[in-house]
């Protein structure tokens, strides 16, 4: 069974409820990474999502 990849903005701000998941590491992060830019105004690194939300479901 593969392994996805999850990037969960509830778990950091109770009024977003964006979640992305997916088996490609990479495109989840790009994902959030895109959605902290356009949603929220705010540029995050991959590095920082890789290191502080990401989780292996």
């Amino acid at each position: 069974m593969a392994q996805a990849h999850k990037l969960d903005c509830e778990s950091v701000s109770a009024e977003c409820r964006f979640i992305v998941q997916s088996e490609d590491e990479s495109e989840a992060v790009e994902l959030a990474t895109k959605h902290m830019k356009e949603v929220h105004g705010q540029d995050v690194t991959a590095e920082e999502l890789r290191a502080e939300h990401l989780q292996v479901v």
